[in-house]
Order: C-alpha cells, then structure tokens, then sequence
C-alpha cells in the first residue's frame, strides 16, 4: 500500500479473490441495508453515483441515537462501480451539523469537506462497584467506521479494490 493509498483511503482485495460482476456487487451493497442499522444504502443516480450511502440523522426514529452520539458531521459516501477495472471509486462528503430546536433536530451549515474521515464518540459512566471501587461503563458508542466499514469490507470481498477519491471526478 502506497502513501497516496493509505491517504485516501485505498484497499486491495487479497490475492487469489475472484472478483465478482458489478450487478452482484451492487445487490451485496444494497444488502447491507436494514432496519437496525444507522445507514441506508441507495441508488445515487440523485447525486451523480451508482450508489449513495449516508446516515439516517433525519428519520424520527433515530434521531434520538444521533442526537445522542453528539454528530458534528453528517456524512455521505458516493460510488462508482467503474467495472472496467473493478474497483469502487468511493467519495466521502462530510458537512457540519449542528443541533437545534426542542425537540432538537440537526441543520447543516455551510462548511463541507470531502475525503477519508473518522468520528468516534464514547460516553463513559461512573459508579461504585460491587468492591466499592469506582468503576468506568461504557453506556454510549459511535463510530462513523459503522458506515465505511461494511460497505468497503464488501466490495473486498466480492474482489474489488475500494479507491478513495479525494480529488477529480467520481
């Protein structure tokens, strides 16, 4: 893996892994998506792309799980399932976010960046435990790897490169 691939965010699959038509690959992406999950995966033909994934942060019913995390970025991943050289071409876009109203719910803002990112958000409690010792419980989680992850990790195993664009067209 090159400096510019580690930049971008660039994966090779494993040797040996025989890559997959673009129409099952789409179909394993699209598969991805479920109810107990906080992304949903959708065409992009919207947003110039084979593909869009991007968090739920406006569907009621996990606003509250959003809301929670304290988001700052809202997060939208463009791809291109270029089948020539079977490689995703995936394009991270993240916009500020920030929480307003009661009930709160989240508005963008003006400032948008593009490229590989990470939020991890953790909330941690404090109490006594059964020893009397102060013990630390991890009672909140967020990882915006949660959406990078599965759909990189697919596209590897269905035998295509995922290739971050940070500059250039889709």
């Amino acid at each position: 893996m090159g400096l510019l691939d580690k930049i971008t965010g660039t994966r090779h699959p494993d040797a040996g892994v025989v890559s997959r038509p673009a129409e099952e690959l789409r179909r394993a992406l699209l598969g991805l998506n479920g109810p107990d999950v906080p992304y949903v995966i959708r065409d992009g033909a919207a947003h110039d792309a084979d593909l869009v994934a991007e968090w739920r942060i406006d569907e009621p019913a996990w606003q509250t799980f959003f809301i929670g995390s304290r988001l700052t970025h809202a997060v939208r991943i463009r791809m291109r399932l270029a089948d020539e050289g079977t490689e995703v071409r995936a394009v991270e876009e993240q916009w500020e976010v920030t929480r307003v109203g009661n009930p709160p719910r989240f508005r963008t803002s003006a400032a948008y960046s593009r490229g590989a990112g990470r939020t991890v958000r953790r909330r941690w409690t404090l109490q006594r435990g059964e020893s009397g010792r102060l013990e630390a419980t991890e009672t909140f989680s967020f990882d915006s790897a949660q959406l990078t992850g599965p759909l990189r990790n697919t596209a590897l195993e269905s035998g295509w490169t995922w290739r971050g664009v940070i500059f250039g067209k889709l």
